[in-house]
């Protein structure tokens, strides 16, 4: 029997969240909710797969590179076209979202909250470089978010990308940046204006390079695109529902995911392997990181499947959050 369609507010709200999404001028990078109900709407494949494109409605901070909007696509080229390498993200051009379910709450109320566990810029081929030095190594991003005028992403950044216990959260973030961050080559701050000491490249007084700027755009377009992706209620549409005993076939998990995402996805598992631990979507940027498009590939590539979860998984439930 096929799963009933779920009438959840939560549901409601995604959907009329992306109602909103639809047009640039009403949304901002934090209102970029997916519509859990856009499979009833139809539509040829070709209007579906444009449904399917996360919309770059971000604007980056600084001088980031101007780009056309109809620039390649990462991985359709070995090389950058026409040398200009700040609007073509190379050679990590297999964008991954990943996200945590944990079996604890960090916090009251986020019994439901996937969370994001990084920005990955995998090569092509799906192997990965790590600690590229394309741009500078950060070790207090707290402190950087805020000198930038970050307060809001760095409020939902402590809701949504928290660090796993015994860890902090400012070294969590601290780690993914300077792990993957510095190996997007579009977030080099040759990609940017001048510095501020006044010699600005193009002439103007608002086109120029305050250091960190780099960073603060992969972070704000990574929680950007994460709001794009809420994978509790993709999953609870499906039938999919944390569940103590439970136990789900991992092809109607994945489908359920690959179905409202668009593109592939990876599902990682814990414990005997049988317990969902993370997902990860996989796209290709159309342009710089900073403003480009991302899209969902159809493809892992040739070693990217790194999913290691058994035919059958669990999704257990979240035990509640401390009240301190």
């Amino acid at each position: 029997m096929a799963p009933q369609e779920p009438t959840t507010l939560r549901a409601i709200l995604a959907y009329a969240g992306n109602l909103l999404s639809q047009s640039p001028l009403l949304s901002g990078p934090f209102n970029n909710i997916p519509n859990p109900l856009a499979h009833l709407l139809g539509g040829t494949q070709q209007q579906q797969q444009q449904q399917h494109v996360a919309p770059s409605y971000y604007e980056p901070l600084s001088a980031a590179p101007s780009c056309p909007i109809d620039g390649p696509t990462s991985c359709r080229n070995s090389t950058p076209p026409s040398g200009d390498s700040c609007c073509f993200v190379h050679p990590g051009g297999r964008l991954l979202l990943t996200q945590f379910w944990d079996s604890q709450a960090h916090q009251p109320g986020a019994e439901e909250d996937w969370t994001i566990h990084g920005l990955w810029p995998d090569l092509c081929d799906g192997t990965y470089d790590s600690f590229c030095g394309m741009s500078p190594r950060y070790s207090d991003i707290p402190a950087l978010l805020a000198s930038h005028g970050q307060d809001d992403l760095l409020s939902f950044m402590h809701r949504y990308w928290p660090s796993a216990p015994g860890s902090t959260n400012a070294h969590f973030w601290a780690h993914e940046w300077n792990k993957h961050g510095t190996c997007i080559n579009t977030l080099s701050p040759s990609c940017y204006g001048a510095g501020d000491d006044g010699d600005h490249t193009d002439g103007s007084d608002s086109a120029y390079y305050r250091p960190g700027a780099e960073a603060v755009d992969y972070f704000s377009r990574a929680a950007a695109l994460f709001r794009t992706l809420d994978t509790y209620t993709a999953l609870e549409r499906a039938g999919v529902a944390p569940h103590a005993t439970r136990r789900y076939p991992l092809a109607d998990v994945r489908a359920a995911l690959e179905r409202f995402s668009g593109g592939r996805v990876v599902l990682r598992c814990s414990g005997r392997r049988d317990v969902l631990h993370e997902v990860w979507y996989v796209y290709f940027v159309k342009g710089s990181l900073q403003t480009g498009e991302f899209v969902p590939a159809q493809d892992l590539g040739e070693k990217g499947d790194a999913g290691n979860c058994a035919p059958w998984v669990r999704y257990l439930p979240k035990k509640k959050g401390a009240s301190g």
